[in-house]
């Protein structure tokens, strides 16, 4: 695995070896990396990434989050409740020289609980701008997380959400479908947060 684009571009990833197979450790693979950014960077949505923060829910490698760092992304948070990912994720972060612009949250990407903001205004700093998401496949974890996320006030108004999945999942409101395309046994849906 590599860095597909930007300023990091052509930088090799941790090897993921046998992964962890009670984890489902299931990497997205350049090409369909390469689709998704495509997709974001040059789709007809507006390019959310410059400046953005992200949130990588079930973040695995870390891979999607690093890639929208070297896109121009201000800042990624990994979600990942699972020890060899979380292991892969900071061999990713060093690698990248990210370690300032990175947190890695050993969390249960369903829960994630309150967002800790005290007031509106700390509550949207704390939110996120773009959100990736690939769960393991076919668990509904995918929408358990976004319905919390959303509840718990961690999603920013216009917030772009990229979802992977083997079928095309339910999109939990207010969230609204944009786009949804298929890449071999993934289907990539991007949905967008009322503005």
């Amino acid at each position: 695995m590599r860095i597909i684009g930007g300023s990091a571009r052509g930088l090799k990833l941790a090897e993921v070896g046998e992964g962890d197979l009670a984890a489902h450790l299931r990497p997205t693979t350049d090409r369909v990396r390469e689709s998704i950014f495509n997709l974001l960077i040059n789709g007809t949505h507006g390019n959310p990434l410059p400046g953005a923060r992200v949130l990588d829910l079930f973040a695995g490698t870390g891979a999607l989050g690093l890639e929208a760092l070297s896109r121009g992304a201000a800042q990624v948070v990994f979600v990942e409740d699972g020890a060899p990912a979380r292991a892969l994720i900071k061999a990713n972060v060093e690698k990248m020289r990210a370690a300032d612009r990175t947190e890695i949250w050993r969390k249960d990407a369903t829960k994630l609980g309150p967002n800790p903001g005290a007031n509106a205004e700390a509550r949207a700093a704390a939110a996120f701008d773009v959100v990736f998401l690939d769960p393991p496949y076919g668990k509904g974890l995918g929408e358990r997380a976004l319905t919390h996320a959303i509840a718990e006030g961690w999603l920013t108004p216009g917030a772009m959400v990229v979802w992977e999945e083997s079928a095309p999942p339910q999109v939990p409101a207010p969230l609204v479908q944009i786009d949804q395309r298929r890449y071999g046994s993934t289907v990539v849906t991007l949905c967008r947060m009322p503005a």
